[in-house]
């Protein structure tokens, strides 16, 4: 056989099978969660051995099908590349929920090109979820296209909604006020980004309110809301991987009622 003719696996296959690798490793570490490690990075913000061997996992499997490219993970810090492309990661994103055995949890995979994310791959195993997509790959949900989402309604409108723990009380009070007062809708709080913003491509909530997030948290998510018609406040022209982000993300139509409380809270429109 002429292996010359055989053809490059797409990018997005090849990323997928990586997730998903990574996610059986992280259940057998979830389904033994009585005898993981846990430490504490500050208050209320952990890491286990779990994504500590994940990310081991994700970095050389990366690095192995992608030499030229960076990477930037949350627990193992920046690998250079001389790509331009960097592969953004997080390992388990939601880890308070994974040490309690809650399911909010993902494997978030996202890549970063000329400042912008620009692909991405969630893998969420115990939820059995796997969503890719991004500027050039059409948005799939375990395979299969992820339907158009539904027009922004204040009648039973939702969003999603973080906070970092450090975070003060009084932006965390401010925000909760804006949602239930000003804008008059419901929000949600799972304790995972990607969770928060996988309900959002699927037209579960309408938006997604950030304070504090990091970009590993999100850089997957972004393009694949993107190919969906969804926005976000980011001005990542001015925003670096290293950077605790405040932002906003949905429709244009979500976005324009939010945008007076980005202005309180200083977060970049």
């Amino acid at each position: 056989m002429n292996m010359s003719a055989v053809p490059a696996r797409p990018v997005e296959v090849i990323v997928e099978d990586i997730a998903r690798e990574a996610g059986r490793l992280a259940v057998t570490h979830f389904r033994s969660l009585a005898d993981l490690p846990v430490e504490s990075k500050g208050h209320l913000d952990l890491v286990t051995a779990a994504d500590r061997e994940v990310e081991e996992f994700l970095v050389a499997h990366l690095r192995d099908a992608f030499p030229d490219d960076g990477i930037f993970g949350e627990e193992g810090g920046e690998i250079p590349g001389t790509s331009g492309r960097i592969w953004v990661i997080d390992p388990i994103d939601g880890t308070f929920n994974f040490v309690r055995g809650g399911h909010n949890w993902a494997i978030s995979i996202g890549l970063h090109e000329m400042r912008r994310p620009v692909f991405g791959v969630i893998h969420a195993p115990v939820r059995d979820l796997t969503i890719v997509g991004g500027t050039t790959v059409p948005a799939r949900l375990n395979g299969l296209p992820i339907k158009p989402l539904p027009a922004f309604d204040m009648s039973r409108a939702s969003t999603g909604f973080s906070f970092h723990p450090t975070v003060s009380t009084t932006d965390r009070l401010e925000a909760i006020r804006f949602i239930s007062d000003d804008l008059g809708i419901s929000f949600r709080l799972c304790g995972a980004a990607t969770i928060s913003l996988i309900e959002v491509m699927l037209g579960e909530t309408d938006g997604y309110l950030s304070i504090g997030d990091s970009t590993w948290d999100v850089m997957a998510a972004l393009p694949i809301l993107a190919s969906l018609g969804v926005s976000h406040t980011i001005d990542w022209d001015r925003t670096e991987l290293s950077q605790k982000l405040r932002f906003a993300c949905g429709s244009e139509a979500f976005l324009d009622r939010v945008r007076p409380l980005l202005q309180t809270l200083s977060i970049a429109t």
